[in-house]
């Protein structure tokens, strides 16, 4: 079975990828590594991150890829490639990974949604903001870190105490 993903130049797409050894925090012990596999990646194939969010065991963004360009298979693939050599050869490898000379950092596959229009968008970009909320990781979206939540307070896109863990957050979500 071929797996199919979108293609739309120039679009939006909000992406969710996993480590595969999910117990394992390489994000956050190495989120230095992963912010720099990113930033390369981003200068030789540019994207504009429009929302982020990096937990322990996954991350989510948004991305907005340039006027003329649907690649972001290539991009993924390049930061997951940089991020897992700055990693120390330490990981559990099944036989198949071996066999094709991979690392077992990743899972392989990742899940990405072409963004359709502006509610799309912001539902997009507050699920990434509350992930460590829903996770149970921290109380106040604003207590998380590794969030371009940040950014959005910064730019005065979003009030500091925006969702500070109550219902009226959780239940935009559907979940």
């Amino acid at each position: 079975m071929r797996y199919r993903r979108s293609s739309a130049p120039g679009a939006t797409f909000f992406f969710t990828l996993v480590l595969a050894d999910r117990s394992s925090g390489l994000l956050h012990r190495h989120i230095g590594s992963l912010r720099e596999a990113v930033r390369v990646t981003a200068l030789h194939h540019p994207f504009h991150i429009d929302a982020a969010v990096v937990l322990p065991d996954h991350l989510h963004m948004v991305w907005t890829l340039p006027a003329g360009d649907a690649d972001y298979a290539t991009r993924w693939m390049l930061v997951k490639a940089a991020f897992s050599r700055a990693l120390p050869r330490d990981e559990m490898m099944n036989a198949s990974r071996l066999g094709k000379g991979e690392r077992g950092v990743w899972q392989r596959r990742y899940w990405e949604h072409l963004v359709r229009d502006d509610d799309d968008f912001a539902r997009h970009v507050d699920y990434i903001h509350f992930n460590p909320v829903k996770h149970g990781l921290v109380e106040r979206v604003a207590d998380w870190p590794h969030s371009s939540f940040h950014r959005y307070v910064e730019r005065g896109i979003l009030p500091a105490d925006w969702g500070g863990g109550g219902p009226q957050i959780e239940g935009r979500f559907g979940e």
